[in-house]
């Protein structure tokens, strides 16, 4: 359990919420980040989850929410990040790629810098920060190119803030493969059995465990965690 909250970006849906909801389980303080309010939003908070709006889209977005998180945060235990931009096989074209790219790069770029003052104002014996990727970041994607090449990006600023922030701050990556499907094997789960019988898909649980083991070693940093069965080495 720890004093400062965990920072969850993207933590209304699925993994994020999973993570979020396993963390005050645990006795974390949380904070999460929402871009269109809905009831996952209400039922977080009655769980005791702090809740902010942000828009990872724009660099004015980002730079609102880092504004934000400063005056209502002043310090950090970890951040976790989960924010994602919906994407549609084949779209394409330049907004497409820019709202990838600010979502699943900028934002963490920015935000990791800000927080770095908030995640060494803590008084944890250990900080974190926290990259969820993707499985195709090494192999690419046809369907997907904006996609999988701003999650590549994502995964090199992990071994490089690694190197920033080192020895202070440890900073890894999970990339999950396909862990979940249909929203409605989450929604109709309680929270303590959020995990796919059978072998494929697993369900959120597998991720919960990585996240659970970064959070909790202090000798590891600059990894990327595989979490997708065997689709790193096929």
């Amino acid at each position: 359990m720890s004093v400062s909250p965990v920072l969850i970006t993207g933590g209304t849906r699925r993994l994020g919420r999973y993570c979020a909801e396993r963390l005050m389980e645990d006795g974390h303080p949380v904070i999460i980040t929402w871009r269109t309010r809905g009831s996952a939003v209400d039922a977080l908070e009655r769980l005791g989850a702090r809740t902010m709006h942000a828009d990872f889209s724009t660099r004015e977005g980002i730079e609102a929410f880092i504004e934000a998180l400063i005056l209502q945060a002043p310090s950090l235990r970890a951040v976790i990040h989960n924010a994602g931009a919906a994407v549609e096989e084949c779209e394409g074209g330049a907004e497409q790629f820019d709202r990838q790219f600010h979502t699943n790069m900028m934002a963490p770029y920015l935000v990791n810098l800000a927080a770095y003052d908030l995640l060494m104002a803590s008084g944890e014996p250990q900080r974190d920060i926290i990259h969820l990727t993707d499985a195709r970041t090494t192999s690419g994607c046809a369907h997907r190119p904006e996609y999988a090449a701003a999650k590549a990006g994502l995964d090199n600023l992990t071994r490089s803030f690694a190197k920033r922030f080192s020895p202070h701050i440890q900073v890894n990556a999970i990339a999950p493969g396909l862990v979940m499907q249909r929203e409605s094997d989450f929604e109709q789960a309680p929270v303590s059995q959020r995990a796919v019988s059978g072998p494929v898909p697993p369900g959120p649980l597998v991720i919960w465990e990585g996240l659970r083991y970064l959070l909790d070693t202090p000798f590891v940093t600059g990894i990327t965690l595989p979490v997708d069965g065997s689709h790193h080495v096929a």
